[in-house]
């Protein structure tokens, strides 16, 4: 549902309550009254329509803080994620609602001269009074999830999410299962190209495909689809969308459009690289000359390290998709382990360089990761990037002192080194640990 709808949903309901309870009342509740003067309940509805524009213009400057704080500290893409909370279009609805039922109330007090005021609807104000500064506590509240650790949580629970959703344990996938995969890839290589789908519009991000679709319209026509984009892209006039390969008859574009989602930026549904795109958007922030903050961008690399340790457990070529008979009927884009790494490291070992604490936490994320794996071009994919990180730590600008420093791996940036490299040479001794804590100190 759009956001927007919400809002529009308690001004039409305040609309019809406003045109309907006011006169059942009269019609059919007119023995109950209030102890209230007429003065009195008119000054009071008049305080809560007014008092409620006030807050209904707080709110809106509560959504505009939180876009241009998260905007500038983070991500433009974060920024979003916060102003589409629903908690701020229901209190921005909710008080309109209240605006608008307080104004009708104050028509139906005294009447057509008769003195009266109308009980129920005068207690309803003061309901609806009361909710609203509740529901204005709760949004002053959700500032607090712009705290930086609450943010980065936040980003590293959806990417958690994402990996469960999309990918299986390689515990859970045996070898036979990898063996028929490649073997079916190779056949289909071969089979001659029957149809293809291309992109006509304006630029637009692929949010998700309906998997499921695309093989019901791929076994009506004993055909296998590839796609030729990956989720995530953005699609612009005349990309490739997909490929049919040996199908009997042609598939409808249109059906299999409806199975590809669009949208206008990428979102967090099939996309495991996005949270971790957003994290390093943080941390190279972060890391910038205008705001100086490495150790955000350490506390960044908390929550990367814990998403490349889950997908280096995961089965990441996963992108089959078979039908009820087990044939094959699509193939997706997938990105690899390598991309993965250069996604969440590259980056920041960049713009860190000159990063002592960076350095060393970027050092114990990759031999953290590297520890955790079990398959072996893995875990040399790992080592090729601690070998770069060496690399780029020996032609920093660094004196040799810190460039020492900056070789050992700690977890905190600065704050607890380990006692042994192990990666690109021997394990040291007691002695030169020692040495080396003294020059750092």
């Amino acid at each position: 549902m759009r956001l927007w709808l919400i809002p529009t949903g308690y001004v039409a309901t305040s609309v019809v309550c406003a045109f309907a309870l006011p006169r059942l009342e009269q019609e059919y509740l007119g023995s109950y009254v209030i102890n209230l003067s007429v003065a009195s309940t008119q000054a009071y509805l008049s305080a809560a329509a007014s008092g409620m524009m006030a807050l209904t213009a707080i709110v809106f400057s509560i959504a505009f803080v939180m876009t241009q704080f998260s905007a500038i500290a983070y991500s433009p893409r974060l920024a979003l994620l916060f102003v589409r909370d629903p908690t701020l279009f229901h209190t921005l609805g909710f008080f309109t609602a209240t605006f608008i039922y307080s104004l009708w109330t104050l028509a139906w007090v005294d009447r057509a001269g008769s003195g009266s005021v109308p009980l129920f609807s005068v207690l309803l104000v003061v309901v609806m009074v009361i909710v609203s500064i509740i529901l204005f506590s709760l949004l002053v509240q959700r500032l607090n999830d712009l705290q930086i650790s609450n943010v980065l949580h936040f980003v590293g629970d959806k990417g958690r999410e994402v990996i469960r959703e999309m990918f299986r344990r390689l515990d859970e996938t045996s070898v036979a299962q990898k063996t028929i995969m490649t073997k079916v890839a190779a056949e289909i290589a071969t089979m001659p190209v029957t149809q293809t789908l291309s992109y006509s519009g304006s630029p637009r991000a692929v949010a998700r495909f309906d998997v499921k679709t695309i093989v019901c319209h791929a076994q009506d026509a004993e055909a296998v689809v590839i796609m030729a984009c990956a989720v995530g892209d953005t699609l612009v006039e005349g990309d490739q969308i997909l490929r049919v390969h040996g199908a009997r008859c042609m598939l409808a574009e249109s059906e299999l459009m409806k199975s590809i989602h669009l949208e206008p930026e990428r979102t967090f549904t099939q996309d495991p690289k996005y949270p971790i795109r957003l994290l390093v958007d943080i941390a190279i922030k972060a890391l910038s000359p205008a705001i100086n903050d490495p150790t955000t961008a350490v506390q960044t690399i908390d929550q990367i390290e814990d998403l490349l340790r889950r997908l280096g457990r995961r089965e990441l070529d996963a992108g089959y998709a078979g039908d009820v008979k087990g044939d094959v009927r699509v193939i997706l884009q997938m990105p690899t382990w390598d991309d993965y790494l250069i996604l969440a490291f590259d980056e920041i070992r960049q713009f860190g360089a000159t990063s002592v604490q960076v350095m060393r936490r970027l050092r114990s994320a990759l031999i953290g990761i590297r520890d955790s794996l079990t398959a072996k071009e893995r875990i040399e994919a790992v080592d090729r990037h601690l070998h770069h990180l060496d690399s780029m730590i020996d032609r920093s600008s660094l004196d040799t002192e810190d460039r020492v420093v900056a070789r050992q791996e700690d977890r905190q940036g600065l704050g607890l080194s380990r006692s042994q490299s192990r990666v690109n040479g021997p394990i040291l001794s007691s002695n030169q640990t020692e040495e080396k804590a003294r020059r750092y100190l």
